[in-house]
Parts: C-alpha cells; sequence; structure tokens
C-alpha cells in the first residue's frame, strides 16, 4: 500500500512567517557523546546555507517522531537501529509546529548526502553549534534545545 506525500506545501503563520509544511514539519536532532549532527542547507533552499538538522514537512497520517525519522532517512541515510529516541521539543505557533525529536546513538554511523538538500553534514561538539550561521528558526530554539540536551544525554 502506497501512502500519500500530503505534507508539502507553505502555511502563511500567525507569527508573519511563512513555514514549510502543511501539516508542521519535523527534524531529528542527533547526539552520540558530546556530538550533534549538523546539516548545512543548500542554497537554494528555505532559509538556505545555515545550519540546522535533516528535518521536513510531516504527512498527515505521520507522527511527529515518524515524520521526523522518514525526513532524516530521505536526507541522511538509513538510520542505525541503535537509534534511540529521548524526548521532543515543540516550537508551537498555534497554527503550525516545528517538533525537534531528540535521538541518541552509541555507535559510530557515517551519515550520507542522499539529496540536493544539503551541502555538508558534520558531527560537532555542541558548543560549536553556537558560533555557526544558524537557520532562523533553529537559532530560535537553540538555547531551549541545548538545555534539554543536558537533562537527556
Amino acid at each position: 500500500m502506497v501512502v500519500a506525500r500530503d505534507g508539502d506545501g507553505w502555511v502563511e503563520c500567525k507569527c508573519g512567517s511563512r513555514h514549510w509544511g502543511l501539516h508542521g514539519a519535523a527534524g531529528l536532532l542527533i547526539s552520540r557523546s558530546d556530538s550533534l549532527l549538523m546539516q548545512h542547507r543548500a542554497p537554494w533552499v528555505h532559509n538556505g546555507d545555515s545550519w540546522g538538522i535533516p528535518g521536513g514537512a510531516r504527512d498527515s497520517h505521520e507522527n511527529w517522531v515518524e515524520a521526523a525519522l522518514r525526513e532524516a532517512d530521505e536526507e541522511i541515510g538509513v538510520l542505525p537501529p541503535t537509534l534511540q529516541v529521548l524526548t521532543q521539543f515543540a516550537d508551537d505557533h498555534l497554527t503550525w509546529s516545528y517538533i525537534t525529536v531528540i535521538a541518541k546513538i552509541d555507535e559510530e554511523f557515517t551519515p550520507l548526502q542522499l539529496n540536493h538538500e544539503s551541502i555538508e553534514l558534520r558531527w560537532m561538539k555542541i558548543e560549536e553549534v553556537e558560533s555557526l550561521n544558524l537557520h532562523q528558526s533553529f537559532a530560535r530554539t537553540w538555547p531551549d534545545l541545548k538545555a534539554l540536551l543536558k537533562t537527556v544525554m
């Protein structure tokens, strides 16, 4: 059975911004020891040439974790079976949400740049993240995400 991909599209949010994902969007923040997997986004994508995490539009039939895992699989390759989902963080705009799914792996995992949405994928120390040119939304939520990471890692 083929499941429809019905989440792609722009939403005009009450916050005054345009967001990608008719049913919201989700991303996967993967931690390994004291490092995070960061994605350098291609210049042509929304908020391009910035750093963030693999993610994208959620389809109506998916929960947030399913959406984040599917998007990561599409962008960085099949995730190891040892991936452990730890928690979720909501950037809730009432009419639209972006959910960051935080997960960890304990083994070596080499992400693959599988599509044209990425320039580079890199494991980075948590302390290095804020020195990057971050995706606007990720930059806004980074202080909360960083604090949450300290409680779950």
